[in-house]
């Protein structure tokens, strides 16, 4: 259903609704990492401004435009000291679980207004009895939740992924031994650029496109099943 809304007559407006979709999913995925920190005892973040939902403060060049691409990418990560944690390990990996989980809660929230906008459509009279402009704002809000949900997942799951510069390897830091984490972290830009490539040349999309799908229809059958007790 997601997908279908996606690949409409929309291109050029999908395009332009992609945009504040990355600002507010890109902004809140590193406010989630600074907040994370800075409940554990970590000011760095706000020390450096990037405490905030500004999204200028947050936005890496090369890895927006891979969002705007390839629906895949990622911001500058907010910078953290471990050593204002309690436990270095156990608050890092907090830290990096927020970004993500920040955008699934988000993927989660675009879904329910998808489908509350949608039972509205089908559901009520209101499209009948109203005139095209209308029934066109509510085609545009499907496009905009449909996108708000898939690029919120896409972003969550892509930064799993446990290498750098992705929150996927500040995860690594409490599951690997520091040798092997840092000899790791020490091709950090060749790591990036690597990344690029694969994104470049599709070598990930199947992956990644599986895991997505599958956890969106997962969230669907749980809305589904929500809305099946009142309905």
């Amino acid at each position: 259903m997601i997908s279908s809304i996606l690949s409409g007559n929309f291109d050029i407006y999908s395009f332009l609704l992609r945009i504040p979709v990355v600002l507010l999913a890109l902004s809140i995925h590193e406010y989630a990492h600074g907040y994370a920190a800075y409940k554990m005892g970590d000011p760095t973040a706000k020390y450096f401004g990037r405490f905030t939902l500004n999204p200028v403060k947050h936005l890496d060049i090369i890895g927006t435009i891979c969002m705007f691409l390839f629906g895949f990418g990622w911001a500058k990560p907010v910078p953290v000291n471990a050593r204002n944690f309690n436990n270095p390990r156990k608050g890092m990996a907090i830290t990096a679980l927020a970004g993500p989980v920040s955008n699934v809660l988000l993927s989660f929230l675009g879904l329910i207004l998808y489908n509350t906008t949608y039972l509205i459509m089908t559901q009520t009279s209101i499209i009948y009895n109203s005139s095209e402009f209308v029934l066109n704002i509510f085609t545009v809000l499907l496009v905009f939740f449909s996108m708000f949900h898939y690029l919120n997942l896409s972003l969550a799951i892509f930064n799993l992924i446990p290498l750098p510069p992705l929150d996927g390897s500040r995860i690594a830091f409490v599951l690997l031994p520091d040798r092997l984490y840092f000899n790791v972290m020490k091709y950090e830009q060749t790591i990036q650029i690597i990344l690029m490539v694969c994104l470049c040349l599709g070598i990930l999309d199947v992956p990644l496109r599986f895991l997505i799908t599958n956890l969106s229809d997962g969230m669907q059958k749980i809305i589904n099943l929500v809305i099946g007790l009142f309905i």
